[in-house]
Order: structure tokens, then sequence, then C-alpha cells
């Protein structure tokens, strides 16, 4: 069974995918079952990783991380993406790009609802804040 939000992997070519509906199927690549990633929060590298968070108005900054994270080719954050109510926003990232992002929301669902923010780095997975 998928859930709307889940992000699954491919462990033997790398894809990277969001479920949009909810479904009762596996998700399968590469001929294996895809593996479901668990956001992380904390750890040794969550200063780089977890993204934090400003809000002013109807505008959400987000930069991953308190200490720089790396944005080469081999490591790197490929996407920002905020939640907020049924809203989804997704910033795609490329490396030399710096690891951050602007979204404009309603300030009234901003503030009927919670912000998630969650980043996928290509090497150490799914973070939220």
């Amino acid at each position: 069974m998928t859930e709307r939000g889940q992000i699954y992997k491919c462990k033997t070519c790398g894809n990277v995918v969001e479920v949009l509906d909810n479904g009762v199927g596996e998700l399968v690549c590469c001929n294996q079952p895809m593996t479901l990633l668990d956001a992380q929060t904390e750890g040794d590298k969550a200063a780089k990783h977890v993204p934090v968070v400003e809000v002013d108005g109807s505008a959400v900054f987000v930069k991953v991380g308190e200490l720089q994270h790396p944005m080469e080719e081999e490591h790197s954050i490929r996407f920002i993406e905020l939640i907020v109510g049924d809203e989804r926003l997704i910033e795609e990232l490329e490396p030399g790009e710096l690891p951050e992002a602007t979204f404009i929301v309603d300030e009234k669902v901003l503030a009927e609802n919670d912000i998630v923010v969650r980043e996928y780095c290509n090497l150490h997975g799914l973070w939220e804040n």
C-alpha cells in the first residue's frame, strides 16, 4: 500500500519517485521493489541536511542545513519540498546552485496549517524539519 507523499528509491538505478495518490500496488523498478525512504530529522549529518525555515508574510524561505551543504555533481540536494495543508510545492535543484528555495503561499493557508519541509540529498537521503 502506498500513501500520498511517500518517497521511494530504487536501489539498483537510483530512481526516486513521490507518490501522488494512495494506491494498493507495490512500486517496482529494475524488477525489484522500491525502498520507502523515511525522513531523517537528527543525527551526525543533521547540521548540513535538516531544512531551516523562515516565514515572512506569504514568503517561505528554506535553506538546507545550518551549515552549507555541498552542491557538487556527485553530492548535492536534488529537491526541496514545502508541504502546507493540501499544498505541495517543490523546487528542483542542480549542482552549482545554492541549496535553498523561496516559496510563495497564501498567508491564510500558512496561518491555518503546519509547515513541513523536506529535502533529498542524493547521498544521505530524505530529511525533514
